[in-house]
């Protein structure tokens, strides 16, 4: 009898695409990068040889207009008339950036808007891994010529197992997706679990590039990229090596000779990854922010799957409530209440909701006396279909019952005419889309953050950078430097 052959592993190069403009300071720096931060390195992030730059995010477009008072639309116009290589968009499918379940017409609007600013992939993903939330953002960006990035969510629970991700899997195939992603976004995967879920989606997909997202929370991340570059995954999310690491993704240098490692190399330009990497750490330098250091495993992660940026949230929040001591006890009530509510995935919204119930059960010394609506619509499946099943007890508390038949977007009603009627003709479909999701404070006034970078110039005035940042310092009484010709005395 003839021995069963192990299929070929593809020894094609292992792709990168660069998260640093998106998801790096996303995770460190608590999405505050601005577009004049980012303007002086883009030649050299272009000409690193990254098959893809993911440039946006639900929480980038969020902070943008909330926090940074920028407008995203001229950011993401801005930066893909800058690089040459293919920009990368993320929506959250039917919630697009914020927690809420947008109307069809809307996700369409929002996508036309991306196509039209130069983006070339559309990434969406649905926080249940529902994928009818995202059959409206698959058949709007194929319309609009964008290639389509789906992902599956990872999660681990006792319904999240191997046969759950294939099947999801599947279903991403029938839509005809252009890449399809596995989303980690607590850094949870394992090197052993890696070893029987990446074959199983390789040969699943059917032939579709399959990339890997994952963060490094856990500290594994780097191992795990090293499962998938051996199982004949096409593409990796890394960032550059002072934006790593952390709750991060991994660092480019590293997965680079992993895949040189395994003979998958990619031709990446090591001076230009180097002139990025030395540029953001004076950056971090100059204005006071993080870098990313590597993680140890914590075995508590794997029970409460909170993700890092989360984490420092409910620190900062809890200390705010006077009850720091508390933190053990709301992270293991946490993964009680995950349990309960039938395993969601703990990313946004449902992270916020999950442990929002879980403070309320700890401080009121009852589990699930106060449920706030927003968890008792995931419980009746207004988000979309629960991958476990909640306990007797939360439905009967919540008095609600769950009905998962209809896609969710069913249930909305067109927005756009009601929004045109509103703001009128002369209302800019930016603007409109901007109005769709924010109230008129937030939508209206935004500047814009490519004017303001290109007043400042594209290159580093190495003395310019040095007086002000000395300028800033108050541990010296008087500084004498010397630069080329020029002399210069600071007394504080």
């Amino acid at each position: 009898m003839q021995k069963a052959t192990k299929p070929r592993v593809k020894k094609q190069p292992f792709q990168m695409i660069d998260v640093t403009l998106r998801d790096a300071h996303q995770c460190l720096w608590s999405t505050r990068m601005t577009t004049a931060q980012m303007y002086p390195i883009l030649r050299q992030i272009d000409t690193s040889g990254y098959q893809y730059i993911n440039i946006l995010g639900g929480a980038v477009f969020d902070v943008m207009v909330r926090f940074l008072r920028e407008d995203p639309w001229k950011r993401m116009t801005f930066l893909s008339q800058q690089l040459s290589t293919p920009t990368d968009a993320l929506t959250r499918g039917q919630s697009i950036y914020t927690f809420e379940l947008f109307a069809d017409d809307v996700v369409d609007l929002n996508i036309q808007l991306l196509a039209q600013s130069g983006i070339k992939v559309l990434t969406v993903y649905d926080a249940l891994n529902d994928n009818r939330n995202i059959i409206s953002s698959v058949h709007s960006g194929k319309k609009n010529g964008l290639l389509i990035n789906a992902m599956l969510t990872y999660a681990l629970s006792p319904v999240h197992d191997d046969a759950y991700f294939v099947e999801r899997t599947k279903e991403l195939v029938d839509l005809e997706v252009d890449f399809i992603s596995v989303k980690d976004p607590t850094g949870l995967l394992t090197p052993e679990r890696a070893k029987t879920l990446f074959p199983a989606l390789v040969h699943a997909a059917q032939g579709i590039p399959l990339k890997l997202h994952s963060h490094c929370q856990s500290g594994l991340a780097p191992l795990v990229y090293e499962e998938a570059i051996k199982a004949g995954f096409d593409y990796g999310y890394v960032a550059t090596d002072c934006l790593a690491n952390g709750a991060s993704l991994p660092s480019v240098v590293e997965i680079l000779e992993l895949a040189q490692r395994h003979g998958r190399d990619p031709a990446m330009n090591i001076h230009a990854l180097q002139a990025v990497d030395e540029y953001f750490d004076w950056v971090c330098t100059r204005d006071g922010l993080p870098r990313g250091v590597k993680q140890t495993v914590d075995p508590a992660l794997y029970e409460h799957q909170i993700p890092g940026g989360m984490i420092s949230n409910l620190r900062a929040q809890l200390i705010t409530l006077g009850i720091p001591h508390r933190e053990k006890e709301i992270l293991e009530e946490t993964a009680q209440v995950r349990k309960d509510l039938g395993y969601p995935i703990l990313v946004s919204p449902f992270a916020q909701y999950i442990v929002t119930q879980a403070v309320l059960n700890v401080m009121q010394g009852e589990r699930y006396k106060t449920i706030p609506d927003e968890v008792k619509l995931y419980l009746k499946g207004h988000y979309g279909r629960l991958a476990g099943t909640p306990s007797p007890e939360v439905m009967a508390r919540a008095n609600v019952d769950y009905d998962p038949s209809e896609r969710p977007g069913n249930r909305i009603a067109p927005a756009i005419p009601a929004l045109k009627k509103r703001w009128g003709k002369g209302c800019s479909p930016e603007q409109l889309c901007l109005h769709a999701f924010y109230p008129p404070n937030l939508a209206l006034g935004l500047k814009d953050g490519a004017t303001e970078a290109l007043r400042q110039g594209a290159e580093l005035h190495p003395f310019r950078e040095l007086f002000t940042y000395l300028r800033r310092q108050t541990n010296f009484s008087r500084v004498r430097t010397r630069f080329g010709n020029v002399e210069l005395t600071i007394s504080q």
